[in-house]
């Protein structure tokens, strides 16, 4: 059964001193410490340690086949988006990143589908590299959960970006980034524990709540880590959008549980119970299997969750690939 994994990191092997050429400093860099192993380093601060399976597409292929993944689809890292960036060097490193991704699925079509970065902070420079990306053969763009500048996924201000993803028929995937309350909460992983979940949710809801998948019916998005808290609490956001609509029903005043089945989440869930409670709230027609690979807080053999359930061989094809290539418009026929 044809498995197609929608969340992946990558990073090129080799980037130029970004600092250096823009003059002012947050930018990661690598320091190639050992062989096949590196450092994430921003400025002299420690992020991660990394393998060469975050950079080799070779490695990622060997990987694959062990656990018997045939497709990637490829994202850089969210530490790289840089939204924090003056919107013209933002632009050169998202150009750079993107063509990376792009070389690698020209070079391996059959084992890997591209999504792009683009400098949210600026719509304009944002909307030309999403046109960019989908001309050099990426399928769409990934983005993070909010931007810097206070603006949430609602903004009006985003809109040219989804209206031109929606023209483009471009996919678009939510990652969380730059979790909130994160300076409150340095101890036990919290930020990627409990940071992040929320994030996912409060991009879901400013979506929702800005009225972006009303307006726009046929944009394709997929949000990470099986829509973070947001599934769990759909019942509370239903109620105060019932009890309390001068507060939250400001800008759209449909129900948000009627756009449950219009967006897609991933299966990175880590529990079967949670995995079949979104496959029943959402369908498993809007479930795709994501993995983070290759990081550890991921699912360390995609699809194993899947492959778990008591599920019909129909269902499963839906998560491990159905649901995936629906929200890529792509066709089953392209990679058998």
């Amino acid at each position: 059964m044809l498995k197609i994994d929608i969340h992946t990191h990558i990073i090129p092997e080799h980037m130029p001193d970004w600092t250096k050429k823009f003059g002012y400093g947050g930018f990661v860099h690598l320091d190639h410490h050992q062989h096949c192993r590196a450092r994430m380093m921003v400025g002299d601060h420690f992020f991660r340690e990394i393998e060469d399976n975050c950079w080799s597409a070779e490695k990622r292929m060997k990987e694959c086949d062990a656990h018997g993944v045939h497709v990637q689809v490829l994202s850089t890292i969210p530490v790289m988006f840089s939204y924090w960036a003056k919107p013209e060097d933002c632009l050169a490193l998202s150009q750079f990143l993107n063509d990376h991704i792009a070389e690698i699925v020209q070079r391996y079509p059959k084992r890997f589908i591209g999504l792009g970065t683009i400098p949210l902070q600026s719509p304009e420079l944002a909307v030309k590299e999403l046109e960019r990306c989908m001309k050099i053969g990426l399928r769409g763009i990934q983005i993070g959960s909010h931007v810097l500048n206070d603006w949430n996924l609602g903004s009006t201000a985003l809109f040219p970006i989804y209206e031109a993803a929606q023209e483009l028929k471009a996919s678009i995937f939510v990652h969380p980034w730059n979790m909130m309350g994160q300076e409150h909460m340095p101890r036990y992983w919290l930020p990627w524990l409990v940071g992040m979940p929320a994030e996912t949710a409060r991009a879901i809801c400013s979506m929702i709540f800005g009225g972006v998948f009303e307006k726009l019916p046929d944009l394709k998005v997929a949000f990470a880590h099986g829509g973070g808290s947001f599934p769990a609490t759909i019942g509370r956001i239903e109620h105060g959008f019932l009890t309390r609509p001068d507060l939250v029903a400001i800008h759209n005043n449909v129900n948000p549980r009627e756009y449950l089945g219009k967006f897609y989440v991933d299966t990175l869930v880590h529990d079967p119970t949670v995995l079949d409670y979104i496959v029943k709230l959402m369908g498993a027609g809007r479930v795709a299997m994501g993995s983070d690979y290759p990081f550890p807080l991921g699912e360390l053999v995609p699809g194993s969750l899947v492959d778990s359930m008591p599920y019909d061989a129909a269902q499963k094809e839906k998560l491990l690939s159905g649901t995936a290539l629906d929200w890529l418009g792509m066709d089953k026929k392209f990679f058998v």
